[in-house]
């Protein structure tokens, strides 16, 4: 289960709200900007180090590790619940900060894990395939799980894994619908060989572009600056509700 672990810490410092140029100030500067709110407070515009928030995604909790945030001499727990970067180098551009309430619930994305060999792969041939990556919980923060082990090992073709099937515990509730499916096992599709009409059609029009997928949301520097006060307004006024 994930924990927050007194030594995590995020600081951060005042800035500028709303300016663009004051946000590419911050990024030269080392920094990025970024916005906490909730609580019941008010959202405030931060700068934070950009090597600090990489390690917090990058570690095995990600985006729901829980954290102190140390602002103005003060520390609270918080987490990272947006992120924003840029498309081309992939550097941050700007992050969503929120401060959370230990004894409170919250609803989090939480990834799933496959495990185990599928017996429609070892025994029919098959093709095991995830359809989903991640489930919604409820829970505390302290009982946020890292992961969600799914065994697929009894899965043959026609039968499909669900939420449903997902291992069960007291600390958190699935919000995710249960008839979801989560993975199945598939035939192998065979290769269609391209017709000399369907070939000369497909280098008149050139290749398809491939398709990045990356964890997160692309934006230029403007576009994250302007979309955090609208963002974090909404934000508050879902808590509220």
């Amino acid at each position: 289960m994930a924990t927050a672990i007194d030594n995590n810490l995020l600081e951060a410092q005042p800035r500028t709200p709303g300016n663009k140029n004051e946000a590419r100030r911050v990024r030269r500067d080392g920094k990025i900007p970024a916005v906490v709110y909730g609580a019941g407070k008010d959202a405030l515009s931060v700068s934070v180090d950009p090597r600090q928030v990489t390690r917090i995604l990058n570690s095995e909790t990600g985006h729901n590790t829980i954290f102190d945030l140390a602002l103005d001499g003060d520390k609270s727990k918080a987490m990272i619940v947006d992120w924003q970067y840029e498309p081309i180098k992939g550097k941050l551009l700007h992050i969503d900060l929120k401060r959370i309430a230990m004894d409170k619930k919250l609803t989090v994305k939480v990834p799933v894990f496959l495990k185990g060999e599928a017996a429609g792969v070892k025994q029919q041939g098959g093709i095991l395939e995830q359809m989903m990556r991640e489930v919604e919980v409820e829970c505390l923060p302290a009982d946020i799980p890292s992961h969600i082990d799914a065994d697929v090992s009894e899965l043959v073709f026609g039968k499909v894994l669900r939420v449903s099937d997902l291992p069960r515990s007291d600390k958190f509730e699935f919000i995710t619908d249960e008839n979801q499916p989560v993975a199945h096992v598939t035939s192998v599709k065979e290769e269609v060989v391209a017709t000399p009409e369907a070939a000369a059609a497909e280098a008149a029009t050139g290749p398809a572009e491939p398709e990045v997928i990356k964890k997160g949301k692309q934006e230029t520097e403007e576009g994250a600056e302007a979309a955090a006060p609208e963002k974090a307004e909404k934000a508050e006024k879902k808590e509220k509700k």
